[in-house]
């Protein structure tokens, strides 16, 4: 008599030949299926299979709503962020959500709540590198991951500066100073800035976890911004920086009023060059339609 397997059993070999072909370490690929579910394992073989990589190889990174993954292709490196659907804070996703006007789909269950979150990021990802603010470059997201470029050195992830502060403090306040200035012009407010979304890349400061950003058009915008504020202007303060809240808040707002009068002088410049352009392509029109006339 001819049997047919059953279908959960053709399912769950797919799963074993693709955890295989994507995980090799057996440590990594018992972390993967304690934490994520079968869905996750196909997200995560769908980018591989788009060549965006060949290998998941171990957790860099935990925390609450994510973990984070090496990713390898060849010689390169990424990372793979993949956020939990099951013990994600849907109400506190929620908070970061509602309101940006960049974000109009509301979602009422976990798993498309989390979906929206992980293009948020990805979205946020990219508005920051255009804002010319060092963030890892965006690569792919597909459902509940997000690929991103590898933040370290020879393989090995660059430190939080809670774990390395910066060799110059200073140098790196003023820094910051200018990334929140840039964000404010870009409309944008990071929502969750601190020593922990701050990486320490050889002594290059690189912003991490943007997920929760929100435009300033966010009710809670400012409330959010002034936290940021509060939080880093502690932290330097600790490295021996002579900053505080009301001095950090005002660095950022002149270096931002700044950065918008030079835009706006930019700006203006450009018409006025235009303006000439046009008037001066006008005067030549006016010339050729004289000289042809002279002709006759």
């Amino acid at each position: 008599m001819n049997t047919k397997e059953r279908p959960d059993e053709n399912s769950s070999q797919d799963r074993i030949v693709k955890e295989e072909r994507l995980i090799k370490d057996e440590n990594t690929r018992s972390i993967f299926n304690k934490v994520f579910d079968k869905a996750t394992l196909t997200a995560v073989h769908e980018l591989s299979r788009k060549k965006f990589f060949e290998e998941l190889e171990f957790v860099i990174s935990t925390g609450k709503e994510a973990h984070v993954f090496r990713c390898k292709s060849g010689e390169n490196y990424y990372a793979l962020k993949i956020f939990k659907v099951d013990t994600s804070d849907f109400r506190h996703m929620n908070d970061y959500i509602i309101g940006d006007e960049r974000f109009k789909e509301i979602h009422k269950d976990k798993l498309g709540m989390v979906k929206l979150w992980t293009k948020k990021e990805f979205r946020n990802l990219e508005d920051f590198t255009k804002a010319k603010i060092r963030v890892p470059l965006p690569i792919a997201w597909n459902r509940n991951c997000l690929l991103m470029e590898f933040i370290g050195k020879n393989g090995e992830a660059s430190l939080r500066i809670k774990d390395k502060p910066f060799a110059e403090p200073e140098k790196q306040y003023k820094l910051l100073c200018e990334y929140m200035a840039k964000l404010i012009n870009a409309r944008l407010v990071h929502s969750d800035l601190s020593e922990y979304n701050i990486l320490n890349h050889e002594e290059e400061m690189v912003i991490i976890d943007v997920g929760q950003a929100v435009s300033t058009m966010h009710p809670n915008a400012k409330i959010f911004f002034e936290r940021d504020i509060l939080n880093v202007s502690k932290w330097f303060a600790k490295q021996g920086i002579q900053t505080d809240y009301e001095k950090m808040h005002s660095d950022v707002k002149t270096i931002a009023d700044k950065m918008k009068q030079s835009h706006n002088i930019i700006i203006e410049k450009k018409k006025t060059e235009k303006t000439k352009r046009r008037i001066k392509r006008k005067n030549e029109a006016r010339k050729t339609e004289k000289d042809r006339f002279k002709t006759f």
